[in-house]
């Protein structure tokens, strides 16, 4: 069962139209200091109609500023990501040799 939308004004241009609340999904909006997006900045989220919340979309999308630090946020990720595959490589290494070492100590 899917959620009806509220009618109520939306708050950008206050007609009455079923609203809905706008959460981005830019990935940027963790607080992590200067990859915080200008509109995840903002303390209280407004409902928005349809219309309103596309035009909002679009100018988010077409942002040249949110554009290239959502790139620099995307490459601290995959030096994370690679990051954390290398510790789980050098922990499989370490764990096959501390086996090897423990089976060639009891057969020897």
């Amino acid at each position: 069962m899917t959620a009806q939308p509220i009618e109520a004004r939306c708050d950008h241009c206050t007609q009455q139209r079923p609203l809905f609340l706008y959460e981005p999904d830019c990935g940027m909006h963790l607080g992590a200091g200067a990859f915080t997006c200008p509109w995840c900045s903002i303390p209280k989220q407004p409902l928005l109609c349809t219309p309103c919340w596309s035009a909002r979309k679009e100018r988010e999308e077409n942002d040249p500023q949110l554009a290239e630090e959502a790139k620099t946020f995307e490459q601290i990720c995959a030096g994370n990501r690679r990051a954390i595959a290398r510790q789980e490589a050098d922990k499989a290494a370490l764990d096959g040799i501390a086996k090897a070492t423990e089976q060639a100590e009891r057969h020897g």
